[in-house]
């Protein structure tokens, strides 16, 4: 999971193609999440990399799941 990447399609504007990394704690197992091929871990940082326009989106599932984002930061994408 460290590491995970959420990309969809992305926009060519400068905003969409941000990404940015969620780290996250507490998620749990759920039906949310029960349809993936891997268990969740009950403990430790899960780190998500997620594009700008995508985020409110992921947002959403980690609260579903049970998570808590703790801390939001930009990648940089070399060009900054």
């Amino acid at each position: 999971m460290f590491g995970q990447t959420a990309v969809g399609s992305t926009a060519n504007t400068p905003s969409g193609s941000r990404m940015f990394r969620y780290e996250v704690v507490g998620l749990r197992q759920n039906q949310e999440n029960d349809r993936n091929s891997y268990s969740i871990r009950r403990s430790g940082s899960v780190f998500i990399t997620v594009p700008y326009n995508r985020m409110n989106e992921e947002m959403q599932r980690i609260l579903r799941m049970g998570g808590k984002i703790i801390k939001i930061e930009p990648l940089s994408n070399g060009a900054e």
